[in-house]
């Protein structure tokens, strides 16, 4: 899917969660979370587009070359979503991978995940193809150990992980996957990034 596609996806998902608000509300902290987390969606929506010309580059090199640097999806990512709050938490981790075109895995806050499990209702209901959005519930401790030593999963996101950190960051470094220490409301491009690989491609140039 194009960046601009992508854009376009996650813009439609920023409406069907508006337009179930009533129903979120009573689920996580009030009102007032589930406009924050519409905000955050088209937030990140309207970056989606933009990761090029930011995090890319063209390179100088010495030699009849071009070099230019881009960014690409990581892969899949597994986040363990903060207990609290428990919309704004889930979407605030899950947001930044699909941004940048990752397959997401999202265990659901363990305390409060009915808000999470209406969040998968949503996505099934609006644009996002099947299986790029995979939303767990269950015990974070039972979980865990198994997305972070899983061989299919690139990436690990510790945002609603307490003590069990270093056992889950060993876990990962199995096949070397990329941890991130995410915090539970961060809304930066840089949260993007961090589930990227900046790819250098070099192309000659042409006479």
């Amino acid at each position: 899917m194009t960046a601009y596609n992508r854009g376009q996806v996650l813009y439609r998902l920023a409406e069907m969660v508006e337009a179930r608000a009533v129903e979120f509300a009573e689920l996580c902290t009030g009102r007032d979370e589930v406009e924050r987390t519409v905000d955050r969606i088209v937030w990140y929506a309207g970056w989606a587009d933009k990761l090029a010309q930011v995090l890319g580059s063209s390179n100088p090199v010495a030699g009849p070359y071009f070099n230019f640097t881009v960014p690409e999806p990581t892969g899949v990512v597994a986040t363990l979503a903060p207990d609290e709050p428990p919309l704004l938490g889930i979407v605030s981790r899950a947001l930044p991978a699909l941004t940048g075109g990752n397959v997401v895995v999202a265990v659901a806050p363990e305390t409060r995940p009915l808000a999470a499990i209406e969040l998968a209702e949503a996505i099934a209901t609006s644009d996002v193809p099947g299986g790029v959005v995979n939303i767990l519930t269950g015990h974070r401790s039972e979980l865990a150990p198994w997305l972070a030593s899983h061989m299919d999963v690139n990436a690990l996101d510790l945002a609603g992980v307490d003590g069990d950190a270093p056992e889950l960051e060993r876990a990962a470094a199995d096949n070397v996957k990329r941890v991130v220490h995410g915090r539970a409301d961060a809304q930066s491009p840089w949260e993007i990034a961090a589930f990227l690989e900046l790819k250098t491609v070099w192309h000659p140039v042409g006479q």
